[in-house]
């Protein structure tokens, strides 16, 4: 199955020169989604995950049902102020932006080993900002999981050296 396909892009959102890969064209195709899970399944088993952090918000819709199928617990990374109990903060950047992440403080047992999952990597900035959360929680950054990766803009340089998989490509 071709999933690049089922993405559908969006010029100039969220702002005039951005090519937004929209995921929820996807999402909605029942076969997609699950070989999309499927291949997220079989790719971060190998990495041995005690657990799945998901980074706010679409990093949810595949961190969730993945942290499930490995049968690992699930952390949400969070924008300031959702979270409620004592949390670590990251900033970050983004090819429009900036902002901060938050994760609980006790999101895992130190030595946990720990994935990442979002649905798309560009610049690097969110996910990097994870990798530093996970370091202050004294937890073993694992490797990371992407359904789309903007290889143009090399934000997978900017991570730390673990195994890093992407089943899209622009």
């Amino acid at each position: 199955m071709d999933l690049k396909q089922l993405i559908r892009e969006i010029p100039d959102f969220p702002k005039p020169g951005i090519s937004f890969k929209d995921i929820t064209t996807l999402l909605g195709n029942p076969a997609a989604l699950k070989h999309t899970l499927d291949l997220l399944e079989t790719q971060c088993l190998a990495m041995r995950p005690d657990y799945v952090v998901g980074i706010e918000s679409r990093g949810f819709i595949f961190g969730m049902p993945l942290a499930d199928r490995l049968n690992v617990g699930f952390a949400p990374v969070r924008k300031p102020g959702k979270l409620p109990g004592p949390t670590h903060s990251a900033a970050y950047a983004l090819e429009y932006g900036s902002d901060q992440l938050e994760l609980h403080q006790d999101a895992f047992a130190p030595g946990s080993r720990v994935v990442v999952v979002d649905d798309l990597i560009a610049t690097g900035g969110t996910a990097l900002a994870t990798a530093e959360l996970i370091q202050k929680t004294d937890a073993v950054l694992a490797g990371f999981g992407f359904v789309v990766e903007l290889a143009d803009l090399s934000g997978r340089k900017k991570l730390p050296e673990v195994p890093i998989i992407s089943l899209v490509q622009y």
